[in-house]
């Protein structure tokens, strides 16, 4: 690749010491006062540049990580792959990167090392300030700002694609595609949290090599695909995702499920949207509920399946959960603790549907209430409309004191007495019959 090192003084840009967390300056003076080079990259430098606030802010230095960890007692070192010094302010998390070097063959299984199809298996190759922007992955997220005389320094043309809102790949995009195929995920998740356009290679290879994503382990594609989904701009990420045909390689059952009921698609869509809202609004979300979302409908089939066969509902409801969450294991993984919710969700979703007098007041008062309430509510809003009245029962008693949603649940019982009362002189009926003759 051709570099044409450019140095953008303070004067002509508008990025400014006050603009920086204070814990990130802490960080760049003390490895300048220890007499090393260290400059804020990455994602901290780009979206001051857009007069965005950064979510984070990252170093980059010729220190190595033992010599990082020397000068900061608050520092712990992390990665095998990837080594990395995490800087703790509490719950500030400063990033230190020591720059990056090119992998030379005699350095194999030492310090960097390929597989066959060229991913990097280890990348603790160290070298020069230039080395590191070359090695990084699109030409944005390579600009560096020196905190000594406030200059931004940029090897390769990151300003100019910047301006032009253009995503690029650094170097050969196959080779760094190959090198780490999640490198196609994050293309789509800048592409979209950015608003930019990818370049025509960038954009292109995704369609061509999009299978590499296999080799990737399934707990990093699941870290990632929470990353796309529940990053604030959500529903972009999935329209981006399935435009570059990555989201059947993620959620292949979901995929298939849009396919065959066009439904679905509108149930995942006012998720996003409306957890791209909470995010926003600074409100917490949680990924067990969008992945709740996202496998709804195949678990559906699967219990349509299980019913088919004799299985009682409620039974084929909670096997079909246990089965599709299995399935998708092998694309990416879900923590046991995120699948837990997830079935919940799914299984109160009959009791909110035809509340009773026994259940209706112990399903309002269960720790799992507001996530399937908010459910029922969606798939109301997208496609079922037969939940309105219940949906609004469910709204309604929310409101009221304990003493009155108690005579509200009882209100539901009057309908249950007078099948209970036909059931049982059904039963009295039957008990009251002679006995067969057994000659």
């Amino acid at each position: 690749m051709r570099i044409n090192k450019q140095i953008i003084p303070a004067s002509e840009h508008t990025i400014t010491p006050e603009a920086i967390s204070d814990n990130a300056l802490k960080v760049l003076h003390r490895l300048k006062q220890a007499g090393y080079q260290a400059f804020l990259v990455g994602g901290g430098v780009r979206d001051l540049l857009l007069k965005k606030q950064p979510k984070d802010f990252d170093v980059a230095t010729n220190a190595c990580p033992d010599e990082v960890k020397a000068l900061f007692r608050n520092c712990r070192l992390i990665g095998r792959r990837f080594r990395l010094a995490h800087i703790l302010y509490g719950r500030d998390v400063i990033e230190v990167a020591t720059f990056r070097g090119p992998h030379e063959p005699e350095l194999a299984d030492s310090l960097g090392a390929h597989n066959q199809q060229g991913r990097i298996l280890r990348d603790n190759v160290y070298g020069s300030l230039e080395e590191d922007a070359i090695r990084r992955d699109f030409t944005v997220n390579a600009l560096y700002y020196n905190i000594e005389d406030g200059s931004i320094v940029d090897f390769t043309g990151g300003i100019e694609d910047l301006q032009q809102q253009t995503l690029r790949m650094i170097g050969d995009a196959a080779t760094r595609y190959r090198e780490d195929p999640v490198r196609m995920l994050r293309a789509v998740r800048f592409a979209a949290k950015l608003n930019f356009t990818m370049e025509q290679q960038t954009g292109s290879l995704i369609f061509e090599m999009g299978h590499l994503l296999s080799s990737i382990p399934v707990a990093r594609l699941f870290d990632e695909s929470i990353k796309l989904l529940q990053g604030g701009y959500g529903l972009r990420c999935f329209e981006l995702q399935r435009e570059y045909q990555m989201f059947d390689l993620l959620f292949p059952m979901t995929e298939e499920s849009i396919a065959e009921q066009p439904e679905t698609l509108e149930l995942i869509r006012q998720a996003l949207i409306n957890t791209d809202e909470r995010i926003a609004a600074g409100k917490t979300v949680n990924p067990a509920f969008l992945l709740a979302v996202l496998l709804y409908k195949p678990m559906l089939e699967y219990k349509g399946a299980f019913v088919h066969r004799g299985m009682h509902e409620i039974e084929a409801l909670l096997n079909a959960g246990r089965e599709v969450i299995a399935r998708q294991q092998a694309y990416t993984s879900i923590p046991r603790r995120y699948a837990l919710i997830m079935r919940e969700i799914w299984h109160m979703q009959p009791q909110l549907q035809h509340p009773t007098r026994k259940r209706a007041l112990r399903t309002l008062q269960n720790k799992r209430f507001r996530a399937g309430y908010d459910f029922l509510l969606l798939r109301q809003l997208t496609g079922e409309e037969h939940l309105q009245t219940v949906c609004q029962w469910w709204t309604e008693i929310q409101t009221k004191d304990p003493g009155t949603q108690q005579q509200w649940c009882d209100n539901l019982a009057h309908g249950g007495k007078k099948r209970g009362k036909r059931r049982n002189r059904r039963r009295q009926k039957m008990t009251n019959r002679p006995a067969p003759s057994i000659e």
